[in-house]
This record gives C-alpha cells, sequence and structure tokens, in this order.
C-alpha cells in the first residue's frame, strides 16, 4: 500500500489543512504500518502557472505519483473564496491526454483511488449560511480533475480565523465543533474500513 500526501496551504505550522493532513496521514500509516508514503508540498515547490503544449518531466512526475498511490491525502486551504493558484497549476499539469485519460474515447485512467482532501476554511460556508456557496474551491477540484477519475471526498474544518479575528470570537465554540468533527472524521477512515473488511 502507498500513500502520496500534498499540502498546499502556505501558513506552515500554523495551517488547519496540513494539520488534519498530517493527522490523516498519521493514521493511515498506523492502519498500513507496511505501507510507503511519497509526500509533496505544493507551497513549497509549485508547479509552474506557464503551461506549454507539450507534455513535460513534471507532467509525468507529478502523474506518476498518483498511478503509484492507493490512497490521496490532500491539504486543502480556501484563499479568497478559491483554491490556491499552485493547486489550480496542479491539476493543469495533471490533465494529460493519452496518460491521464484516453484521447479518444475520454475513459479515466486514474480511477480506484482513495482520495481524501482535508480542507479549512476561515469562515463559515455551510449550507443556511449567508456565504453558502461561496466554497469556490470544494466546487470546483471534482470538476477539474474529473476527467482523469479522481473523486475527492472532503474532511472540512471552518470558522479557523475564529481564533484570530476579534469580530469572530462568539464563533470559536462553533469552530472548535468543527474542528473536532473533522478530527473524529478523519480517525474513523480507514478504522471503520478494516473493521468492515474484518466482518
Amino acid at each position: 500500500m502507498h500513500l502520496l500526501h500534498i499540502d498546499s496551504s502556505i501558513q506552515g505550522e500554523q495551517s488547519v489543512s496540513r494539520a488534519l493532513s498530517a493527522r490523516a496521514a498519521q493514521r493511515w500509516r498506523a492502519a498500513h504500518p507496511e505501507g510507503t508514503v511519497t509526500y509533496r508540498d505544493l507551497a513549497e515547490t509549485p508547479p509552474p502557472h506557464r503551461l506549454s503544449f507539450a507534455v513535460t518531466d513534471l507532467c509525468h512526475e507529478l502523474l506518476d505519483e498518483i498511478k503509484a498511490a492507493d490512497t490521496i491525502v490532500f491539504g486543502l486551504p480556501l484563499y479568497n473564496f478559491g483554491a490556491p493558484s499552485h493547486v489550480k497549476a496542479w491539476v493543469d499539469h495533471l490533465i494529460v491526454p493519452g496518460i491521464a485519460f484516453d484521447a479518444d474515447t475520454r475513459e479515466p485512467f486514474l480511477t480506484g483511488k482513495d482520495f481524501v482532501v482535508t480542507a479549512s476554511r476561515g469562515g463559515g460556508y455551510g449550507k443556511g449560511t449567508p456565504r453558502e456557496g461561496w466554497d469556490h474551491a470544494e466546487a470546483w477540484l471534482p470538476h477539474g480533475i474529473g476527467l482523469t477519475g479522481l473523486e475527492p471526498r472532503f474532511i472540512t474544518a471552518e470558522l479557523t480565523l475564529a481564533h484570530s479575528t476579534p469580530a469572530m470570537a462568539e464563533l470559536i465554540p462553533l469552530a472548535h465543533q468543527s474542528r473536532a468533527e473533522a478530527e473524529a472524521a478523519i480517525d474513523a477512515l480507514w478504522t471503520a474500513r478494516a473493521v468492515a473488511q474484518a466482518a
């Protein structure tokens, strides 16, 4: 078993998405003690934003990382209501006809991966909130990589700015609750699968 662990936040140790992805990677290792891990930091080494029609060595490298993985854990923060630009660049380098999908039939070649996105967002964007639907990262990513056959599932902690934004102070309890629910969902990922397989 092989895990591809990817982070994309520019916040370093302050990042909630990084903390959640690290927790997920740790739980995956515990469930797969013989497994191996590849780590990529898109914030530290962002893919070029300029694309060409040629398939580059980086395209092959990024796609090979995905092909080798059984599970992908991806830390995704929300910046200005969307994904960081280096995440968009990463996706752009994956959309390669003939490698990620069949150029004629559009048959995807990257199916069968367990793709877990540990997402964080500073505000509240859930159902019934004033900014419901403003999280364009979660809405975009499945479409952005849709041709490849990758199907992300999201575990999200929100209101992460409540602790540092005075105007959001009253939302701190909800922020704690959201973070705790995300952590619990991560902790149950491979535990639940192991129980199901044993049954």
